[in-house]
């Protein structure tokens, strides 16, 4: 059973940072495109960054470039969104998805098959 679990939300004041987690099983880590996405209030779900270890193949918005990095640790089955400079539009639920996602799919919510159950991140301007 594929199971995706988030930890690291909270409240931040802007220009601050946090460190969202998800911790996978179930999956060959390499195998599949692990992403974040958000979802702020009124608002479609969008991906932050996107990216598969075994191919090294990743993907970011523009609006986080320079910001928000994701990177992971294979040996824990864990992956990381770093997030500096945060601003009050950051404020989301954010998911970990996963799935066996082409890279021109990579920012396409429907294209994953297994999702986290989301953390808040809220920051205040």
């Amino acid at each position: 059973e594929v199971q995706l679990v988030e930890s690291g939300g909270g409240l931040v004041q802007a220009g601050g940072s946090l460190r969202l987690s998800c911790a996978a099983s179930g999956f060959t880590f390499d195998d599949y495109a692990i992403a974040w996405f958000r979802q702020a209030p009124g608002k479609e779900r969008e991906a932050v960054s996107c990216f598969r270890s075994g191919d090294g193949t990743s993907w970011s918005a523009d609006s986080v470039k320079g910001r928000f990095t994701m990177s992971s640790d294979n040996a824990k089955h864990t992956v990381y969104l770093q997030m500096n400079s945060l601003k009050a539009e950051d404020t989301a639920v954010y998911y970990c998805a996963a799935g066996d996602v082409p890279t021109i799919l990579y920012p396409v919510a429907h294209a994953y098959d297994y999702w986290g159950q989301g953390t808040q991140v809220t920051v205040s301007s």
